[in-house]
C-alpha cells in the first residue's frame, strides 16, 4: 500500500525515538495508519495525516458473554486489539489457534496508538464500538510503544504534558495512566470475557527504558487487581539472563538462542513474535479448556 510505504518512509526522516515515544508537549504528535498486516512499524507524521477518529460510543451497550462450550461447529471468537505490537504476533498467533478449529480470530490493530493520546485515535470509544459487534470470549490486547510520553485528553488538551521515567515525580502521571488501563482492563473483562493483557518489552536505549518501565510498572499494578486478566511478561521473556535489554535469547519452544529484535532496539523481530505467540497460544488453550473445550 501507497499509504503503509510513506509511513515507513516517514518513520526514517523523523527518527525511530519519535516514532516510538510521541513528543513532548510542546511537540507534534505520534500518528497512526490503519490496521495492515504489511505495517509493522510505527511512524511519526503531520497531524493532518492522521485518520479520522473514532465516531462516539454514545448509545452503545456492553454485553455479557454467554457462557458456552467451544466446538468446531461454535468455535470461540478472540480479538487481538492495539498498535504495531498487536499487528506484529497477532498473525502469528491466529495461525497457531487456526490448527484447533476451536477459535474465529479476528486481528483489529492502529499502528502508533495507545491510551496516552485519545485525541489523535481514541481506544476506548472504539472498543465499545467494535467489541460488542463480535461479541468474543477471549479479548488479547497490547499497547505501550506509544504510551510513555505526556497524555492528552480526547478534546487535545494536556492531562498530564510531560514523559514518566525523566527523574520528575511521577505521581499524577501513574495516575493518569492507571486510570486509563483500569477503564480498559474493566470493559474488556465485563461478563465472562476474558481478558490477555501483554506486557511491553525494553528498549536498548536506557533512557526509553527508563520511561518504559513506568508504564509496565503501572500496568502490573492494575492487573493485580483484577485476577480475571492475565497478563503476558513480555519484558522478562525478552530480557537477558541479568534481567537486562538482549538481542537474543534461548527460544523456549527448541532450546537454540536466537536473534528477538529488530534494528530498532525495541520492536520483535518475526522469531520473536512467533515465540510471544507461542506463548499466548497456551494461555488461550488453558482458557478454552476451563470454557469445558476438548484439546
Amino acid at each position: 500500500m501507497v499509504l503503509c510505504a510513506t509511513f515507513a518512509t516517514l518513520a526514517v526522516v523523523f527518527g525511530l525515538v519519535n516514532a516510538l515515544f510521541g513528543h513532548e508537549a510542546s511537540g507534534g504528535a505520534s500518528v497512526s495508519a490503519s490496521s495492515d498486516d504489511s505495517a509493522m512499524s510505527t511512524a511519526s507524521v503531520p497531524a493532518e495525516s492522521a485518520p479520522p477518529l473514532p465516531t462516539s460510543a454514545a448509545g452503545t451497550t456492553s454485553t455479557v458473554k454467554q457462557v458456552t462450550v467451544p466446538t468446531k461447529e461454535h468455535p470461540a471468537e478472540l480479538l487481538v486489539l492495539g498498535d504495531s505490537d498487536a499487528g506484529n504476533y497477532g498473525p502469528a498467533l491466529r495461525d497457531l489457534l487456526d490448527t484447533t478449529g476451536l477459535v474465529v480470530t479476528t486481528i483489529d490493530y492502529h499502528i502508533a496508538t495507545g491510551l496516552a493520546r485519545p485525541d489523535y485515535f481514541d481506544w476506548p470509544a472504539y472498543m465499545r464500538q467494535v467489541v460488542p459487534q463480535l461479541d468474543p470470549e477471549i479479548v488479547v490486547v497490547t499497547f505501550g510503544g506509544n504510551d510513555a510520553q505526556g497524555l492528552r485528553n480526547a478534546d487535545g488538551t494536556w492531562a498530564v504534558g510531560h514523559y514518566p521515567g525523566r527523574g520528575l515525580d511521577d505521581t499524577t502521571w501513574r495516575a493518569e495512566y492507571g486510570r486509563r488501563v483500569a477503564e480498559t482492563m474493566d470493559y474488556l473483562t465485563e461478563g465472562d470475557r476474558t481478558l490477555i493483557w501483554v506486557g511491553i518489552t525494553n528498549d536498548d536505549e536506557a533512557q526509553n527504558t527508563a520511561r518504559l518501565k513506568v508504564q509496565d510498572e503501572v500496568v502490573r499494578a492494575e492487573v493485580a487487581k483484577r485476577p480475571r486478566v492475565v497478563f503476558v511478561d513480555s519484558w522478562a521473556m525478552f530480557s537477558g539472563v541479568d534481567g537486562g535489554w538482549a538481542s537474543s535469547i534461548i527460544d523456549p519452544r527448541d532450546g537454540v538462542g536466537k536473534d528477538v529484535r529488530r534494528a530498532d532496539g525495541f520492536h520483535l523481530n518475526k522469531t520473536g513474535a512467533d515465540i510471544l505467540a507461542w506463548k499466548i497460544e497456551y494461555i488461550v488453550l488453558d482458557d478454552l479448556r476451563s470454557r469445558g473445550a476438548q484439546i
